[in-house]
């Protein structure tokens, strides 16, 4: 059975280094905004933190990860406080957006259309494409079944291809 020693700091250290990014990337692609990702990464490595959750294996803490960054970023979406303000953020946001990703998603054009997706599409584009998941897993994590997650791939790229193709 897979434990780790849940005592030393250096071990926080190189779990929060190890999935990072991956959280990182997974939260920027469903927020759609630096910040609001910059936040919801903060919370899931506190919540990993204070927590202190005891896996069976790598690859189930690899999905506690992406299950809790799904989770977090859907009740951020669900808020009050985000139905009240979003107009205005997105005005402000637009006008301040970030150098290095607006250059990164200008060299990659589908990452805009992916960001322009429903959430739902986007979970599924980013936990196959980037992640590198298989369907079993991704429906294992977002507690849906494989056909769904199938489907739901399906239609996304369906309609990434047509936002694509209209484009040229």
């Amino acid at each position: 059975m897979y434990q780790e020693s849940l005592c030393t700091e250096d071990w926080k250290r190189k779990t929060i280094e190890q999935y990072s990014d991956m959280v990182y990337r997974l939260a920027f692609s469903m927020m759609k905004s630096k910040y609001d990702a910059d936040d919801i990464h903060q919370e899931v490595f506190v919540q990993y933190i204070t927590k202190h959750p005891v896996f069976d294996s790598e690859e189930h803490k690899k999905a506690w990860f992406l299950r809790v960054t799904i989770n977090l970023c859907k009740n951020w979406w669900k808020s009050a406080w985000h139905r009240k303000v979003v107009g205005i953020l997105e005005k402000k946001e637009a006008i301040e957006s970030d150098n290095a990703i607006c250059k990164w998603e200008e060299q990659y054009p589908v990452i805009q259309q992916v960001k322009q997706l429903p959430q739902k599409y986007r979970i599924v584009i980013h936990l196959f494409y980037y992640e590198e998941m298989s369907i079993e897993k991704i429906a294992e994590i977002l507690k849906e079944k494989p056909s769904t997650v199938r489907t739901q791939l399906t239609r996304a790229r369906q309609k990434l291809k047509a936002e694509l193709t209209s484009d040229k």
